[in-house]
């Protein structure tokens, strides 16, 4: 890789890991998280190297490819712009006339343009480039993890793959903010070579792929806002593999991984679950004045009481038709509740006097 924008590199950058690195690759991880590693200007990625040698590419060339390629897009941008001002080009074409649309001869320029980057950087002997993978702030730990362990000893490290890196965390808040991850190839322009990539990012990582881009358009600046309107990606995720291919690929890896979730989660829900003999709680019974389906015991033991009671106000000289009615007759309510607002534990009776 060249040494210039983004895609450089250097092995001394903290944030960088590599088998010689004196840190295990798990504690690397879990140190450097991208959700929580801040951007302050001079720690603008983290990256992870594979067990591949980085493509043989030098300075002097990715310098020289990228100077020509940054050249002929002003050419490209200028030849659009003459485009759009040309009031002889009609704005629909027409098929008795043969006149080109001004979108078709716009895109016709474009596509030329493509292909003659394609050309440049095959001419410098710079084709390196990447996948782009964009996760959103609360899942990309577990993205960037599982994507840098794959690369090193996983699906990844079978394939052409041999760097990633991933966008740390903005200086300021940012809503909604996704971090971009970037999987390196030697070759963007090696078709097959960048299809198995994208199988195994798909089939063991199911995540969402944005397209393939190369080294040197990231060097030369052209991106999706490039006033030259050229494509900033070599490949789109269609035109490797089919829609329905991309999602058999990727519902295939959820459904292993919900597959995965119900079985680890077994042990633990067994715990849980109450046996098939599951004792009921039991009710605490509400103590009532009059409880028509007390027991003989429970209503000898109130008859007791209510003696006892009569008893005591006699001795007392107290013993009246009143006071008769406050023994039989209804609680004051002030007793009737306790302060956990559930009825007195004194058993009441409330019997009709008889008259003869």
């Amino acid at each position: 890789m060249g040494k210039e924008s983004d895609d450089a590199v250097s092995q001394e950058y903290p944030y960088f890991w590599s088998k010689g690195s004196s840190i295990a690759l798990p504690d690397f991880l879990m140190k450097y998280k991208p959700s929580m590693v801040q951007n302050d200007g001079t720690k603008p990625w983290i990256w992870v190297e594979g067990s591949k040698q980085n493509p043989d590419t030098s300075e002097s060339n990715a310098a020289a490819a990228i100077s020509e390629a940054a050249a002929f897009l002003k050419e490209v941008s200028q030849r659009v712009e003459e485009i759009k001002n040309d009031d002889s080009i009609p704005m629909r074409s027409n098929k008795k006339t043969g006149a080109k649309s001004k979108k078709e001869v716009r895109e016709k320029v474009q596509a030329d343009a493509t292909e003659k980057l394609k050309d440049i950087s095959i001419r410098h002997n710079y084709v390196c480039g990447k996948w782009l993978i964009f996760a959103p702030a609360d899942k990309v730990d577990l993205i960037w993890s599982k994507i840098a362990t794959s690369l090193v000893s996983g699906a990844l490290a079978s394939t052409c793959a041999f760097l990633t890196k991933v966008a740390t965390s903005p200086a300021n808040e940012t809503p909604h903010h996704q971090h971009v991850i970037c999987l390196y190839m030697p070759d963007v322009y090696d078709k097959e070579a960048v299809t198995d990539v994208m199988k195994v990012l798909l089939r063991n990582h199911g995540v969402n792929l944005s397209g393939v881009k190369s080294d040197l358009y990231t060097g030369a600046g052209l991106d999706s806002k490039h006033s030259s309107g050229i494509p900033s990606t070599v490949w789109k995720n269609t035109t490797l593999l089919a829609d329905s291919e991309i999602k058999d690929l990727k519902d295939l890896y959820f459904s292993e991984l919900n597959v995965a979730s119900t079985s680890v989660a077994k042990p633990d829900e067994k715990k849980d679950q109450p046996s098939t003999t599951t004792k009921k709680k039991p009710v605490l019974k509400k103590k009532t004045q009059d409880d028509p389906f007390a027991s003989e015991d429970e209503a000898d033991a109130q008859e007791a009481e209510r003696k006892r009671k009569v008893q005591a106000k006699g001795k007392s000289g107290k013993r009246s038709q009143t006071s008769d009615m406050d023994v039989d007759g209804d609680m004051d309510v002030n007793d009737d509740m306790d302060v956990d607002g559930d009825e007195s534990d004194r058993p009441k009776t409330k019997k009709k006097k008889s008259t003869r």
